[in-house]
Order: structure tokens, then sequence, then C-alpha cells
């Protein structure tokens, strides 16, 4: 009886501390993916704080300036695209997140050339409403790229607990897929021509 009792045993703590880890890891990489996506929700929210602010901004331009009607429509239609391209937290793929970078910079280049279009009109230049908006975007634009590196710090973590052993036969047994990651534009890698056209 002591005989047959022992391998039962064994197989009870074997099944006992295997179970445990499963779910120990299990729940470290849900919680790793949870900080990960809770991240995305800060890098969506400073994307939205530029998109409201964008707004004020035309606002006051227009209201200040007039200037080429080109530029501000751009700006328009750029922040329609920006704001209308999302993606679920929870299927970050590098495509859907190539779709979302590409709408960003986009607006991003729009900003860029209403900015320089600004810069012609000194009454608006010297406005103090105009002064505080553009403070108030390079502000957000820090804040992006500050959520930006923090969602890809965390998400990386992820990735690459996924991929080690054994940790990633609990990652492919629940289904834990790797999160894309922010990467730059093509070609910033090359420093930007500056050009002062004074004609």
């Amino acid at each position: 009886m002591k005989k047959l009792l022992i391998p039962l045993v064994i197989i009870g703590v074997l099944i006992f501390v295997l179970g445990s880890w499963y779910v120990n890891t299990n729940n470290s990489l849900v919680d790793m993916k949870g900080q990960a996506t809770k991240q995305w929700a800060n890098v969506e929210s400073s994307y939205q704080r530029r998109g409201d602010l964008i707004g004020n901004l035309v606002k006051t331009v227009q209201g200040a300036a007039d200037f080429e009607r080109g530029t501000l429509k751009d700006v328009i239609e750029a922040r329609s695209k920006a704001t209308s391209t999302t993606i679920d937290a929870n299927n970050l793929t590098p495509e859907k997140l190539a779709a979302f970078q590409q709408a960003q910079s986009g607006l991003s280049s729009a900003l860029s050339r209403l900015l320089v279009t600004v810069e012609r009109y000194p009454d608006l230049k010297a406005n103090k409403n105009f002064l505080e908006l553009q403070s108030q975007l390079e502000g957000t634009e820090n804040r992006i790229n500050v959520e930006r590196n923090r969602f890809n710090d965390l998400a990386g973590d992820y990735n690459i607990a996924i991929e080690k052993i054994p940790t990633n036969f609990i990652a492919n047994i629940a289904g834990f897929d790797a999160l894309a990651l922010f990467s730059s534009d093509p070609g910033s890698e090359n420093a930007p021509d500056v050009e002062f056209d004074f004609n």
C-alpha cells in the first residue's frame, strides 16, 4: 500500500509544482501585457491631446491671419485622418501600427508646414494666444515621444519575456502574441535640410 502511495504523491507534487509555475508565469505575462496595453492608452491620450489642441490652433491662426488656405486645409484633413485611425490595444500588429504612425506623421508634417507658414505673419507670431498654443503643441509632441518610448520599453520587455525558454511554452499555449513597437519613419535617420529663402 505504501509503495503505491509514493508514486501518487510524487506525481501529485509534480503536478502541483508545474501547475503553480504555469499559473505564476501566465499571471506575470498577463501583467506585462496589461502594463503595455495601459501605456498604449497613454500614447493614444497624448495624440488625442494634440488633436484637441490643433482645433484651437487653427481657429486662432484663422482668426488672426489671412494666410494660405491650402496649408490650413491640409492641417484640418490630416487631423481628421489622424483622429479616425485607431488601434485596438489588444491587437497591436506591425501593419496596424504602421497605418497609425502614417496618419500621425501626416498630421505632424501638416503642423510643421502650418508653423512655417505662420512665420511670415509678425502680428500672429506676437499674439499671446498663438504663442501659448504653439508652446502647448511643442510640449504635446514631447509628451507623445515620452509615452511612445515608455510603450516601447514595456512592450519590448513583454516581447522578450514571451520568447525566453521556458516561458515561451506557456506563451504559446496561452496565446500570448508579440506586440508591435513604434519605429521611426523612413528617412528620419537623415538630418533634415534647413534652407532659409530670403527672396
